[in-house]
């Protein structure tokens, strides 16, 4: 089976990565594409953090993204199905956007869902005014299904766009 990334990999989120989070608070750029608190104070994200790490849910799958030795982001797997679960990913601060590190954490969290998981099918939706986001989905082979609810994103009205994969296709798609 392909792998997404030698140099990246994915592994719970641990309490030595509470500093790396915690400062991508103060990136206004990144609060402001992730869905963050802009301008939310340093100790709410230290609370928010340490509270993910100390006691994880196992819903939403959080897994810490890992390039060489440093966290660059998180890959989420939500969902209450047992063969079908939501893909988030995270890359932070924003200087780190553009390196194709949102495509391999994503990558990797498809990997993680269908080979750890045994998920039978994975969507995601992105913004329609997030081409980055909208670009890395469909590069992954992802299906795009549907149209989703309106959202604020960036001060103007927008709107979500719905995608999915299967199983079968993915391993398809990383064989051939």
């Amino acid at each position: 089976m392909h792998s997404f990334s030698s140099s990246m990999f994915l592994r719970p989120v641990e309490m030595s990565d509470l500093r790396t989070y915690v400062s991508w608070g103060r990136d206004r750029v990144f609060c402001e594409h992730a869905g963050w608190t802009v301008d939310l104070p340093e100790p709410a994200h230290e609370a928010h953090w340490r509270a993910l790490i100390e006691r994880p849910n196992p819903n939403p799958v959080r897994l810490a993204a890992v390039s060489g030795e440093e966290v660059v982001g998180y890959v989420d797997l939500a969902g209450e199905e047992p063969d079908r679960r939501e893909l988030g990913y995270t890359i932070g601060p924003s200087a780190r956007w553009g390196h194709g590190l949102g495509r391999t954490a994503a990558g990797l969290g498809l990997e993680y869902g269908f080979q750890e998981l045994g998920l039978r099918e994975i969507w995601a939706e992105a913004v329609d005014a997030n081409q980055a986001s909208i670009r890395i989905l469909t590069a992954l082979g992802m299906t795009e299904t549907g149209r989703g609810h309106e959202e604020q994103f960036l001060g103007a009205t927008t709107f979500y766009r719905q995608f999915k994969i299967t199983m079968a296709n993915w391993e398809r798609q990383t064989t051939s």
